[in-house]
């Protein structure tokens, strides 16, 4: 049987830099429509002690999320050494489709797998593009895809892409939208018959009946005219950060352990960049799971403090940051197992456990 082996990556990192002293002169209120009681810096001080982001990337105006996509795509065949013309699928990962500058109304068709297809100029129509849309774990579910359809026999080489342009989503006057960036990812994944390689297990799930909205779309916290006309992601911080904290650890765990892989051989965890508290104390407790005091030095790279939160964009970044060696004091080795991890709206939980 075939197993699903990522021989390329890519990535585009917006060149925009939005660093946390750009916010000092917002003007932040609260859920309930009244001003801030705190000032900006000190709201600032304790967003970036938090969450560990002091700057963040925002795509061009002219920008698009396909048009980041393809630029990630371009690089992943690039480095993997392939004809485009011989993919079987593209599955892009992403969660407000094309959002224009202006408009901020998301725009889905065509999907923006079907535009990165074409950016890409692939004219195979054997080539299948479509879109997930699954929230931050996006990317990571869109990989398992591709892994399935693999290991059928229904395809050889399979493209992923993860892109995202939440800075146009954002409420400016919701203290939640300097978490938010731009950017994407991309890998080449190839059937392989090597054995002990590859994707060895995966979880995911989905936790909607009483978490659903904790991520969602809604009106701004201002009543203003420029604002009226449209919609902003919203999240319940506090909520999201106990519900990661209560199931993102027990999801990792059943992935290892179907991998049957000990948790000591684990050398990295790629987890979704949200939040560095919240992701340390992930880790902390999946140790704990397995009775480990201590969490491994090195074993979680970290980018949020400079990309922000891209969404589906973070893991597959951060992968071919490392495998380019980008990444300061990580590497990945032939023979290490790695975990991917991303939580995120739906509220949605997945894991894969990869071995290079």
């Amino acid at each position: 049987m075939f197993t699903s082996q990522i021989i390329g990556t890519g990535s585009y990192i917006p060149e925009v830099v939005i660093p946390n002293s750009d916010f000092l002169h917002h003007k932040f209120y609260e859920r309930e429509g009244v001003p801030a009681n705190k000032t900006n810096e000190s709201i600032i001080e304790k967003f970036s002690e938090i969450t560990g982001i002091t700057e963040r990337r925002y795509a061009r105006p002219d920008q698009n999320t396909s048009d980041l996509g393809a630029l990630a795509a371009e690089a992943a065949i690039a480095n993997a050494g392939v004809d485009r013309e011989t993919l079987d699928y593209i599955i892009a990962a992403h969660n407000f489709g094309e959002v224009s500058p202006q408009s901020n109304r998301s725009n889905f068709l065509p999907s923006i797998g079907s535009r990165i297809k074409a950016k890409l100029k692939i004219e195979n129509p054997d080539c299948v593009a479509y879109d997930v849309p699954f929230g931050c774990p996006g990317w990571v579910e869109a990989l398992i895809h591709a892994n399935y359809f693999i290991r059928s026999g229904d395809a050889k080489r399979c493209l992923v892409v993860g892109a995202e342009t939440l800075s146009r989503i954002i409420d400016p006057y919701d203290r939640d939208s300097m978490i938010y960036s731009d950017g994407a990812g991309a890998a080449v994944v190839q059937a392989t018959e090597v054995g002990h390689k590859g994707i060895l297990a995966h979880k995911t799930q989905t936790y909607a009946h009483h978490h659903a909205l904790l991520l969602s779309l809604g009106p701004s916290f201002v009543k203003e005219p420029d604002t009226q006309e449209h919609l902003f992601l919203k999240m319940n911080g506090r909520k999201v950060y106990e519900f990661a904290l209560s199931y993102v650890p027990l999801a990792i765990k059943a992935a290892i352990d179907k991998a049957g892989v000990p948790i000591t051989k684990i050398r990295k965890v790629l987890i979704h960049q949200a939040n560095h508290k919240m992701d340390e104390a992930i880790l902390q407790r999946l140790c704990k799971l397995y009775h480990l005091d201590t969490v491994p030095a090195g074993i979680m790279p970290m980018t949020i403090s400079w990309l922000g939160n891209s969404s589906v964009a973070t893991i597959p970044t951060m992968l071919d940051l490392i495998l380019r060696h980008q990444l300061k004091d990580h590497r990945i080795l032939e023979g290490d197992t790695v975990v991917f991890a991303s939580v995120g709206a739906g509220m949605n939980i997945n894991a894969i456990v990869y071995r290079f």
